[in-house]
């Protein structure tokens, strides 16, 4: 009998694990471990989305014009280079679908973000890791990494789960560098918690060989909207859009997004709370010796001693309610990803890491 059998690198992906929402036997949970925005979503935006589930009978716009409209205006791009999608990691997915297969490779960071692999054994490339040097991405270990057979290369800038992210001049260094065929991807999910950042936008301009994906995941507290963006050079949004469905991002998302992005006040307002309170949480952390390094995003790193140390830290924050992430799937098996959530939930973090360093079991 013949086996019905996947395409080969399916059966080689590890399932992706999210952040856990809750504590068996425990009440009062605070989630810190999937750098949500503890402010939700923009009051326009739900708004926006209640009046457009009204219509979910009809089928949503298949051009996305009105969002990517939106999105041109706020951050001065051209819609015609954007393509949307159903998150950043649907993006992430057309890219790796339309650019490798078997028989090429895709470049990552050893602390990077884990659908690049995924998605990577998912269209029958493979993922090839690429050190970093302390925990801060490596462009000349990526450029090293490279052989005539990379037609991908993944960076966050800034990087999850490091938080950690560098300048404009090294990611025009890295594209530069590239072989000819070869693809940069900007994964800017956390670049709306660095004011003033482009996320990379005009390195890409300058260049044909880079691409960006943005997400509403994050700062804009859309993450049950799955809804994300791509902007990169017409030739490469034109690939994109071959494989994109054609309904792929549903009307209630598009409206939602459409509205939170022109909401620049409340952006403002939640990036200015993370700042603040993701400051007062590392130095909290510090003062009693748990390092980080300095974080561009909405969570910190937090470092300890060991993998021993850390789980122990992880299982007492869970018996109080209080729930991060352990990232040693991204190898990093002493540290704990904590998510910045509002004042309450920082400073009851804050002590419950204080009580375990001082003997609490």
């Amino acid at each position: 009998m013949n086996k019905i059998t996947p395409q080969p690198g399916i059966m080689d992906i590890t399932l992706y694990q999210s952040g856990a929402a809750h504590v068996a036997g425990v009440s009062n949970v605070v989630k810190m471990s999937s750098n949500e925005n503890p402010l939700g979503a923009s009051p326009r935006a739900i708004e926006a989305m209640q009046a457009a589930a009204a219509g979910v009978h009809r089928y949503p716009s298949s051009d996305h014009a009105g969002l990517r409209g939106a999105i041109g205006e706020v951050h001065g791009l051209n819609p015609e280079q954007i393509i949307c999608g159903a998150g950043s990691d649907e993006i992430i997915a057309f890219l790796c679908q339309c650019y490798a297969g078997p028989g090429d490779e895709v470049l990552y960071t050893e602390h990077g973000f884990s659908m690049y692999r995924i998605s990577a054994l998912a269209a029958g490339a493979t993922p090839v890791e690429v050190r970093e040097r302390e925990r801060v991405t490596d462009v000349d270990a990526l450029l090293e990494g490279c052989t005539d057979r990379t037609k991908l290369v993944f960076i966050a800038n800034p990087n999850n789960p490091t938080g950690t992210m560098i300048s404009e001049g090294e990611v025009a260094r890295l594209a530069d560098g590239l072989p000819k065929g070869t693809l940069l991807v900007l994964d800017g999910a956390y670049a709306e918690y660095v004011d003033g950042f482009d996320a990379g936008a005009a390195v890409i301009d300058a260049r044909s060989n880079i691409i960006m994906t943005r997400t509403f995941s994050k700062l804009y507290g859309l993450g049950g909207a799955r809804i994300g963006w791509g902007y990169g050079p017409a030739s490469v949004i034109d690939v994109l859009n071959r494989v994109r469905g054609p309904f792929n991002v549903s009307s209630v998302a598009l409206a939602g997004a459409e509205a939170a992005i022109r909401d620049l006040d409340y952006v403002t307002s939640c990036r200015a709370e993370n700042t603040k309170w993701r400051a007062w949480l590392a130095d909290a952390l510090a003062e009693v010796g748990v390092s980080s390094d300095i974080s561009c995003t909405n969570f910190i790193l937090a470092r300890f001693g060991s993998q021993t140390e850390a789980e122990a830290c992880d299982l007492y924050l869970q018996k109080q309610g209080l729930i991060v992430r352990r990232v040693a799937g991204y190898n990093l098996p002493e540290a704990l990803r904590i998510t910045i959530g509002d004042e309450t939930s920082c400073r009851r973090l804050a002590q419950a890491v204080k009580d375990f360093k001082n003997g609490a079991t």
